[in-house]
Parts: C-alpha cells; structure tokens; sequence
C-alpha cells in the first residue's frame, strides 16, 4: 500500500471513530465501488462523506468528486470532510459542502421547508428528500 493511501485509510479510519465517540453508532468505512463509487464514509441515511488528507487543497475537484458520489448514493446531502494540516482530530478538520447541499440539510433538519429547487441538476431529480 502506497503512502498516500495509507494516509486517506488512517483519515478515514479517524473520522469513523470520531463519528462512532460522538453518536453516530453506524459510522463505517465505505469499501470502493469504482464508477459508482458513494463516498468514503457510510452508516447515516442521505449522507455522504468524501474523506480527503492531502498536502494540497482542491475544493473544486473534491466538491465535483462529493456531488457525483451523493448522486450515485441517491442522497441529499454530501460533504468532504478534509483533515486540517496539522492538526489530528476530525473535529478540527474541515467539513465542506456546496451552497445547494447546506439548504438540503438545513431542510432535512427541519429548519427551512424544502430543499432549493432553482439549482437541481437532471440527476437530484432522481434524489429522494
């Protein structure tokens, strides 16, 4: 296993515990589906998180990799949740969505009525909210 890789498993692996320590008793790693992949963290319904521990920031890559995977898991929130450099906690990592995704959470929390429906791409008319 590469050292790159080992890195993305260990980040993966930390923010699954730090889920598990903090009341999301489901939390697990998400083995790889190729084309379909659905995200690197499983085990909370209508979520996927994309886990990313690089020396360099692409949120506009890892925000396009983190939409085409909540599409492909059918569900209405996505993030990528991206270790902070130097620091080891997933609490003090960063968690990243686009505009559109923060209205569906807000929505599914219940704190607005629906999700957003001025930007819905062909393929969010398939997601089930």
């Amino acid at each position: 296993m590469s050292a790159s890789k080992r890195k993305g498993t260990a980040w993966e692996s930390a923010i699954v515990g730090y889920l598990l320590a903090n009341g999301v008793p489901y939390a697990e790693r998400r083995t790889l589906n190729g084309v379909k992949d659905r995200g690197d963290i499983a085990g909370i319904p209508g979520v996927v998180i994309e886990a990313k521990s690089a020396a360099r920031t692409e949120l506009a890559a890892w925000l396009d990799e983190t939409e085409t995977e909540r599409r492909n898991d059918r569900a209405s929130v996505g993030a990528a949740w991206i270790k902070r450099r130097g620091k080891a906690s997933p609490g003090q990592g960063f968690v990243v969505m686009t505009g559109e995704r923060f209205l569906c959470l807000l929505a599914d929390a219940g704190y607005i009525p629906q999700p957003p429906l001025n930007d819905i791409t062909p393929a969010d008319d398939e997601v089930t909210r």
